[in-house]
């Protein structure tokens, strides 16, 4: 029997994630590119929820198939972690999933190991879906491997949300948010999407349109970071300073004269690639690290702190972002410390971070010694539920990444 390119372009974005420390992201396009969209859209989806199930995929391998998972060879353990998230959390036939996941690893040369894994995946045949809809989720422990997320990240939103909100936080990161792309007005074109009634650039759509991206029509940017960019209030005369700018996304939204930065010289290069995609000729790229600017990059009217973090507000899009996420408070202060520093008198900092996590979001903003300017009466719909001076767009509540969005001015 034959394995269906989709699956085995999920069987090796999977291994990748979970074997070689592969970002899924940059690991998909290459297991995938040679497929056509029907059979991309299904790899990315078994590719996608076999990563981030993959907490509890591995308790009921482990339970009903006896054998702990951290022992199997890896091309047994991927495909076992791939059949099972067929079984337990998708329509497709169980004969299917059991027999193309025995074929994986035929093909990956561990015969040996073909009956170990048909006998496996006939008892979760028999038994996954039901032990997986029947774990509790009382507390934030067992919401964790119920919703396979790490105990940590449960117990954070269980503390700072409520075992509610906690719950459907959860669940919503767990399934595929809406697709939206930002409408680039440097360039004229025509593309098919619903408008967003909140953000003027955000378009609605079914799909990105590839050709679209390529003649830099659209920009793919879910409405929580266009809303970051939008804060952010630059105007033409202005000079305006983005401090972690790559790929470049909001560098791209902003007006006036931008100083663009980016630590990494292969992502400068590609901001100054997108850049021009987009006919963002007012942008400069600059290719240093953020903590140490050159001595005249300042007098500032504005900049965009959009600071790297844990992105617990991205973990839909970013399947393998949950199991190597951390908090980076120490970094987050210093880039605004830095970015403010920049600033002429009386200018404005947006900072702004992908997470939902009070030590990197209100915590940071507290601890800056900067005056806030309260965004909440103006986007009352995105208003930080505890600290309405500040955004916070929620997937479960408003469909979208999850983003921190504050606006600070300069005393001196």
């Amino acid at each position: 029997m034959s394995v269906s390119p989709a699956r085995k372009a999920a069987f090796e974005t999977v291994l990748r994630v979970f074997e070689q420390d592969a970002y899924a992201d940059r690991a998909f396009p290459t297991a995938a590119a040679s497929l056509d969209a029907r059979d991309r859209a299904l790899a990315q989806r078994l590719a996608f929820g076999t990563i981030q199930r993959a907490r509890t995929l591995d308790h009921g391998i482990e339970t009903l198939g006896r054998r702990p998972v951290r022992k199997l060879d890896p091309p047994v353990r991927a495909a076992l972690r791939l059949g099972a998230y067929q079984l337990a959390y998708s329509d497709v036939a169980a004969h299917a999933a059991v027999n193309e996941s025995v074929e994986l690893v035929r093909g990956a040369g561990l015969t040996r190991a073909v009956a170990f894994t048909n006998a496996v995946l006939r008892r979760l045949t028999l038994g996954l879906r039901d032990l997986v809809e029947a774990l509790p989720e009382r507390t934030a422990d067992e919401a964790a491997l119920r919703h396979s997320y790490p105990d940590w990240v449960a117990e954070l939103w269980w503390r700072e949300l409520g075992r509610e909100e906690a719950l459907a936080l959860m669940q919503t990161q767990n399934e595929p948010l809406e697709t939206v792309v930002r409408v680039n007005r440097r360039k004229q074109g025509h593309v098919e999407g619903a408008p967003d009634p909140d953000l003027p650039d955000a378009l609605h759509v079914k799909r990105v349109d590839e050709a679209a991206l390529r003649d830099g029509l659209i920009w793919p940017q879910s409405r929580g970071s266009q809303l970051a960019g939008v804060c952010v209030g630059s105007r033409e005369g202005e000079r305006v300073l983005d401090v972690c700018a790559a790929p470049g996304g909001k560098a791209t939204q902003l007006a006036g004269e931008v100083t663009a930065v980016d630590k990494h010289p292969g992502r400068a290069r590609q901001l100054e690639e997108n850049c021009a995609r987009l006919g963002a000729s007012n942008v400069q790229v600059v290719n240093a690290d953020a903590l140490e600017l050159p001595a005249e990059l300042r007098d500032f009217d504005r900049a965009l702190v959009d600071a790297p973090c844990s992105g617990l507000g991205v973990l839909a899009s970013r399947p393998d972002l949950r199991w190597r996420a951390k908090p980076l408070p120490d970094l987050q202060r210093a880039l605004l410390r830095v970015a403010a520093e920049r600033l002429r008198p009386g200018g404005t900092v947006v900072y702004s971070v992908c997470t939902i996590s009070s030590e990197e979001n209100e915590a940071i903003v507290d601890g800056s010694g900067l005056e806030v300017e309260p965004l909440g009466e103006k986007w009352p719909q995105f208003a930080h539920p505890r600290r309405p001076e500040f955004l916070l767009t929620l997937p479960h509540r408003h469909r979208t990444s999850g983003f921190f969005i504050a606006l600070l001015r300069s005393l001196t």
